[in-house]
């Protein structure tokens, strides 16, 4: 039983039982507020905590967990702790050790499926478990290229991610095409049945290969449980009180496996936060969350509101950009009471372009680090990688460091393994000031005091080694008798919890890559229409979650909150997401587009305006919808579906890529304008005599058909609430 850690039983010394036990109760609850106070006492049952962004929940779930041991509900090693990310896992257990509690297990979803995957298969199946491969874009190009599909990485990753949101998702290849379709998704310039097509060659490769992938861990602890009735009871029997981080994020292959984990048993506590719902496209599903209480009708609802990360500047700022949401089914977490002394105002600019922009906001955090502020206390979000370097540019030219943060995990880096090795190795001389002593061995890996000139992997690998140097100053600060020993135990202790050092200097980073963080000073930039919220995201449903991924990015902010944007060469406006947040001169004079002028007539093309804001049209995709590509959709989405498996249907009869007959620009603008005959038809930039011959009467009968009109008088957004 020893090589399951996941559900073997674990030997707790009598000293740290001791340690526990003799611990007051009351004193854990000492320093909680009455809300986290009621999640650490809600020890039985099924217990929902709904945890707005700063209000303390990881304090409160640990807590709880501290507390049910002490007071001997629970045996340390029956409560089994998940989380999202290897980060998150290793504050949990950081924060459990100090507790006194270190033998809870505390892991990723994945990380406690794959022990007990690699533990029952063998029993099970008689073999090992198949390896997990590490990089599935070897096989996606596999997949693809038996297809003859194009095997560019931007295509090739999009092919990756929705074969990945298909499978935790439960869609089987076979039903793909239609459930897709009906979902609105698409994948580059790939049609449905295409995709469908590759995902099934990828499964071919997989078992050519006898390997499985990231997502199959899940899928494999899942039949085991479901299939054996003894690994139910054994794994049900070892973990008898569950807690779930993050539970907004979970996708059903994973709610799956909660169920299978749970059994009959009602012992579980969730922890989330609808607001902060930003992985939809992956698979995330909040309704587990925010439905919980419909599912567990006994279970009990606690809300945390106070929070105590940000000043009121702050949370005002967060508290309207989701009051000022339309209804999407509930996604909003209640408004965030602020604890801290009041703060410096948010600052809001608009700049002439992406250059003038970074410029901006590296002279402010520059100014910021002149007063006091470490810059390993700041950071710059944005909507896509893709803006990443304008940033690092401009901080380099004023000589602040920076990390940029990607999704890599810090102790998988080569640089790491190879110092930490390196360390491990080193005999010391415990008279040296430890920090001299590790920079030393630092040095012989290749790292320089001074940062190397410009960006890319060389200034990543030196902001790496950095950082371990950077634990060794805050130990030694900590305790000026700190010895080298003890720093590479703890350098050793926190490699094995993936707890990452903080960054040494600015963090650079997409606002998904920001989840879970803080800062003392953030600038959220390009914050216009088109990058936030993204271009592509048209549905009502899609920009709500852009609405919460903003949300998400002031919140990371303590005290210094700087928002800004920049028009472009498509001199895009402010973000929909800032009307009502700005003064009103710098709404007016920081537009991007200037004073909203009058009605104009539509004496040509060229003059034509957006029927949503009633600014002119620059470009003939955007005259050939009628509205900006940024602007609000007022189509309705079901009309947009039909119209699009129409156009497959043809497509694939007259064996034409989609795009011949229409684009999804036409297709959009046919679906805004729901034209009642060939001269409406003909009004729609694009679709001329031919088209209509070809297919006026179909996409008409589609439209008049239409059984799902929205009710009168409600928006898109409304009718997704009912």
């Amino acid at each position: 039983m020893s090589a399951l850690s996941a559900t073997a039983p674990i030997v707790v010394t009598v000293s740290v039982l001791q340690s526990a036990l003799s611990a007051q109760p009351e004193r854990l609850l000492a320093d909680l507020d009455p809300d986290q106070r009621e999640v650490a006492t809600s020890l039985l049952g099924p217990v929902a905590v709904i945890a707005g962004a700063g209000t303390g929940k990881t304090r409160a779930i640990t807590h709880r967990i501290a507390y049910g041991i002490v007071t001997g509900t629970y045996e340390p090693n029956a409560v089994l702790a998940v989380t999202f990310t290897t980060r998150a896992a290793g504050e949990l257990r950081a924060r459990l050790r100090r507790l006194g509690v270190p033998a809870v297990a505390a892991r990723t979803f994945h990380s406690a499926a794959l022990r007990q995957a690699q533990y029952f298969w063998p029993r099970v199946h008689g073999n090992e478990l198949p390896p997990v491969q590490a990089n599935r874009m070897s096989l996606v190009a596999e997949a693809a290229s038996r297809l003859r599909i194009s095997t560019d990485t931007a295509v090739l990753r999009d092919l990756a991610g929705e074969i990945s949101w298909a499978k935790v998702s439960n869609v089987p290849a076979e039903s793909y095409a239609s459930m897709a379709g009906s979902m609105g998704r698409e994948v580059s310039s790939v049609d449905h049945p295409t995709v469908a097509r590759v995902m099934e060659a990828y499964e071919g490769a997989k078992r050519a290969r006898a390997v499985i992938d990231f997502d199959d861990i899940l899928l494999c602890t899942a039949s085991l449980l479901a299939d054996d009735p003894q690994v139910a009871a054994q794994v049900r029997g070892q973990y008898r009180h569950l807690v779930v981080d993050e539970y907004q994020d979970v996708s059903p292959l994973q709610e799956a496996v909660l169920k299978l984990w749970l059994g009959s048993a009602n012992e579980i506590c969730v922890v989330g936060d609808p607001a902060q719902t930003i992985h939809s496209f992956a698979g995330a599903r909040a309704d587990f969350l925010t439905g919980f209480a419909r599912r567990h009708r006994d279970a009990s609802v606690i809300r945390l509101v106070r929070d105590y990360r940000s000043t009121p500047q702050v949370v005002e700022a967060a508290n309207q950009v989701l009051s000022r949401a339309p209804r999407t089914a509930g996604l909003q977490s209640g408004s965030l009471v602020a604890q801290r002394p009041a703060g410096p105002p948010v600052l809001y600019a608009g700049s002439s372009d992406e250059a003038a922009e970074a410029a901006a906001v590296a002279d402010w955090l520059a100014g910021l680090r002149d007063a006091g502020t470490d810059p390993r206390e700041m950071a710059v979000l944005f909507r896509i990688n893709a803006q990443s370097p304008a940033y690092e540019q401009a901080l380099a030219d004023r000589g602040l460091p920076y990390v940029v943060r990607g999704s890599e995990r810090f102790y998988d880096r080569a640089e790491v393994r190879r110092a930490l090795q390196l360390i491990g190795a080193h005999l010391a001389d415990d008279d040296r000031d430890p920090v001299e002593e590790l920079t030393m061995v630092l040095q012989s890996a290749g790292w320089s005091v001074d940062p190397p000139a410009g960006a890319g992997a060389v200034r990543e690998r030196w902001e790496s080694l950095a950082a371990l140097r950077s634990v060794a100053e805050d130990l030694r600060r900590a305790d000026p008798e700190v010895t080298f020993g003890q720093v590479a135990g703890e350098l050793a202790r926190r490699a094995a919890e993936q707890h990452a050092p903080v960054a040494h200097g600015v963090t650079v980073a997409t606002i998904h890559a920001a989840k879970g963080l803080e800062w003392d000073a953030v600038a959220v930039v390009g914050v216009q229409e088109g990058t936030l919220p993204f271009v592509l995201a048209t549905s009502p449903a899609q920009v709500a979650e852009e609405r919460r991924l903003f949300y998400v990015a002031l919140t990371r902010a303590r005290e210094h909150l700087r928002v800004s944007w920049s028009p472009g060469p498509r001199n895009r406006r402010p973000s929909r997401f800032l009307d009502g947040l700005r003064p009103a001169q710098e709404a007016r004079t920081q537009s991007g587009r200037g004073a909203r002028p009058g009605r104009r007539e539509r004496s040509s093309v060229l003059a034509a305006t957006c029927r949503s804001c009633d600014e002119p049209l620059s470009s003939a995709a955007e005259r050939k919808l009628g509205r900006h590509t940024e602007c609000p959709a007022t189509y309705d989405e079901a009309t947009l579906v039909r119209l699009r498996d129409w156009r497959r249907e043809r497509a694939a009869e007259q064996k034409l890529p989609a795009y011949c007959v229409f684009t999804d620009a036409t297709l959009v603008a046919i679906a805004e304008a729901r034209p009642s005959d060939d001269a409406g038809l003909l009004r729609i930039n694009g679709l001329g005599r031919s088209k209509l011959e070809k297919y006026g009467a179909e996409v008409l009968q589609i439209l008049n058909s239409d059984d799902d009109q929205l009710l009168p008088g409600r928006n898109d957004a409304d009718n997704l609430s009912e």
